[in-house]
């Protein structure tokens, strides 16, 4: 992990991470970079679609986070909180909830007249 930290080109890892870190890393520094000749190396060297999508989905997420973090001086959880929130999700997942989620637009939003107001598009 140290190593590709350190320089992913450089790093012990396979050459289809490294043609996935490569597009990552170009999407990172200037996503209106990014051209079909990118996508087919990464294909090539083992990618499917969803695999990509999926790659470039998350890291833009955190990349968005990140800035938004940043920007808004949103401050870091303590160190416990990370540990009691991997055990959470070791244990039970991300679609883990106290309560069951809400089936429709009124049980979100909370009152049915809302519901109404969303269902006309107004």
């Amino acid at each position: 992990m140290a190593a590709v930290l350190e320089d992913y080109t450089t790093a012990p890892i396979s050459d289809a991470e490294r043609a996935l870190f490569a597009l990552i890393t170009k999407m990172v520094a200037d996503s209106t970079s990014i051209a079909h000749d990118d996508l087919d190396r990464a294909r090539a060297a083992g990618w499917s679609d969803e695999a990509l999508y999926d790659a470039i989905t998350v890291c833009a997420l955190f990349q968005f986070y990140n800035s938004w973090i940043d920007a808004t001086g949103v401050s870091d959880m303590p160190g416990f909180a990370y540990d009691i929130s991997g055990k959470r999700l070791a244990e039970k997942g991300y679609a883990y909830a106290e309560e069951p989620a809400p089936k429709t637009v009124a049980e979100t939003v909370g009152t049915p007249a809302a519901a109404q107001l969303i269902a006309s598009g107004t």
